[in-house]
C-alpha cells in the first residue's frame, strides 16, 4: 500500500512514511485507501486476543512490508499488558489504556512505533523529535529507551505538565534529550514541525514520534476493536468518547471504523480548548492560542491530526456530524465529575477521563440504548494533587511512578527559538 500526503498527494511507500514523519510538504501521511477487514474476522473477534486482533489490523496497513511472523513478534512485545474495559455503570464502560510501562495510553503507539522505525531503519542513525504536552514524551523516552542508533528530543512546555509527567520525560538520560521550552505546546509543536520541513536537517535524519507520525495511529486503532469485542455480546449499538488534544487518538477511532468496525459515534470531548467541538457547530475551523488546563495534555489550540480527519471526510462538515459530535467543558466541571463518579460508583477517573465521561454522559441522556465507552488514557496517579484535591482522599503511588520520583531532573531550558532549538539537536 502507498501513502500520500494530505497537501500535495505526494505518494510514497510505508517504510517512507514512517522514517519521514511529516511529508516533505508539510503535510501528513494517509494510506491511499482504508484497508477493509474480512467479514470473517468481525464474525469471530470475541475469540480473538488482543495481539491476535492487533496482527490482523496492522497487516492490512503494511502490507508484506514486515515478514508475517516479525510483525507478529512486534505486536506481541507491543501489548504485552492487560486493556481491560471496565463497567462503571449501566452500559457505560472504562477502556483502561494505563497498564503499560508509562502509564499512558501512548504506550501502545509509541511502543509500536520504535519497534517500526528499528527495523526500517536498519540501525542507522537517526534524530527522533517528540512535542508533548505531557503523557507523549514520557511513552517516547520509553520506548525508545537505549534503542540503537536513535537519539531522542523531546520538547515540553514549561511549568504545563504535571511534575509526575516531567520526572517521566525528564530522567532517562543516555539517548533520551528533553528540551524545557518557554512556552506552550503549541510552540513545541510548532517547533517541532519546523525542523522537519528543514532541508538542512535531513542530513541528520530527523522524523517525529508525535501522531504527526502515521506509525503512532495505525497500533492505536488496535484498542477500539478490542473494545468492542468484548461487548459484541450485549448486540448494541456502540459510542466511544475520546479525550481529545491532538486528536490523533480520535482518528485512529476513525481509521477502525473506516476500516468496518460497527461503531455508531464517536464523542470529541475537550477541555477549554474546543476548535474542533466549534467547528462540528459551526462549519469553520479556526486555531486558537492554546488554554492551560487541570487536563493538560489537552491544551492544544491547533491539534495537527485535524489535518487528517479533514482528509478522511474530504472536509464535509456533514459527514463530519453524521459520526462525529462536540462537547467541551472547563476545570470545574471536570473536578466535579472526578468527584461524582468516585463517591456514586467508586471508580476513579484522572482529568481526561473525567472530561471523557461528561461528553459520554451527555450524549448517551438522548441515546440511553446505546453502550458507552470513554477512554481513561492515564493513571489517575499521574495528576496527584489535582485528584487528591477532588476525592479528598490520598491516592496510591503506583511503584512504576514512585521510581521516578526519586530521580534528578536533566532538561535543557529553551526559549521559542528556532536557531537555538536547532543548533541544541544538531549538536548534542
Amino acid at each position: 500500500m502507498k501513502y500520500y500526503s494530505t497537501r500535495e498527494k505526494q505518494y510514497v511507500n510505508i517504510q517512507q512514511a514512517v522514517l519521514k514523519g511529516l511529508a516533505e510538504d508539510g503535510g501528513l501521511y494517509m494510506p491511499s485507501e482504508i484497508p477493509q477487514l474480512s467479514q470473517d474476522f468481525f464474525e469471530n473477534i470475541e475469540n480473538l486476543s488482543l495481539p491476535e486482533i492487533g496482527f490482523e489490523v496492522a497487516k492490512a496497513f503494511l502490507g508484506n512490508a514486515i515478514p508475517d511472523q516479525h510483525l507478529k513478534n512486534i505486536v506481541d512485545d507491543v501489548l504485552n499488558f492487560e486493556i481491560p474495559l471496565i463497567p462503571i455503570h449501566d452500559n457505560l464502560y472504562s477502556l483502561e489504556l494505563f497498564h503499560g510501562p508509562t502509564l499512558a495510553f501512548k504506550d501502545v503507539g509509541a511502543r509500536f512505533m520504535a519497534r517500526l522505525m528499528s527495523y526500517f531503519s536498519q540501525r542507522k542513525t537517526m534524530k527522533v523529535i517528540a512535542a508533548t504536552s505531557g503523557d507523549t514524551g514520557s511513552a517516547v523516552a520509553a520506548g525508545f529507551y537505549n534503542v540503537p542508533g536513535i537519539e531522542v528530543y523531546i520538547l515540553y512546555p514549561k511549568g504545563k505538565v504535571s511534575p509526575l509527567q516531567e520526572k517521566q520525560l525528564t530522567t532517562w538520560g543516555g539517548n533520551i534529550k528533553a528540551l524545557e521550552i518557554e512556552g506552550s505546546f503549541d510552540d513545541c509543536q510548532a517547533l517541532a514541525k519546523q525542523l522537519l520541513a528543514d532541508e538542512e536537517m535531513q542530513k541528520y535524519q530527523v522524523t517525529s514520534a508525535n501522531s504527526i507520525n502515521i506509525a503512532r495511529l495505525i497500533p492505536q486503532s488496535f484498542y477500539y476493536f478490542w473494545a468492542y469485542a468484548q461487548l459484541k455480546k450485549q448486540n448494541k449499538k456502540v459510542v466511544f468518547s475520546v479525550p481529545s488534544g491532538n486528536f490523533g487518538n480520535l482518528t485512529a477511532g476513525l481509521f477502525a471504523y473506516k476500516m468496518g468496525l460497527p461503531v455508531e459515534h464517536f464523542i470529541a470531548s475537550t477541555n477549554l480548548n474546543k476548535v474542533v467541538p466549534d467547528f462540528l457547530e459551526t462549519g469553520i475551523y479556526t486555531a486558537k492560542p492554546s488554554i492551560p488546563t487541570i487536563s493538560n495534555a489537552m491544551d492544544v489550540g491547533n491539534p495537527s491530526n485535524f489535518e487528517r480527519m479533514k482528509d478522511l471526510f474530504q472536509n464535509n462538515i456533514d459527514q463530519f456530524r453524521a459520526i462525529i459530535s462536540g462537547y467541551y467543558f472547563n476545570d470545574e466541571e471536570t473536578r466535579n465529575a472526578l468527584q461524582e463518579v468516585y463517591q456514586k460508583y467508586n471508580y476513579l477517573l484522572d482529568p481526561h477521563g473525567a472530561i471523557a465521561y461528561l461528553g459520554l454522559s451527555k450524549y448517551l441522556e438522548n441515546h440511553p440504548d446505546y453502550c458507552g465507552v470513554l477512554l481513561e488514557t492515564a493513571h489517575p496517579a499521574k495528576f496527584l494533587e489535582v485528584v487528591e484535591d477532588c476525592i479528598s482522599e490520598l491516592v496510591a503511588l503506583p511503584e512504576r511512578l514512585a521510581a521516578f520520583n526519586q530521580k534528578e531532573k536533566t532538561a535543557e531550558l529553551l526559549p521559542v527559538d528556532y536557531d537555538r532549538v536547532k543548533d541544541f539537536i544538531k549538536t548534542s
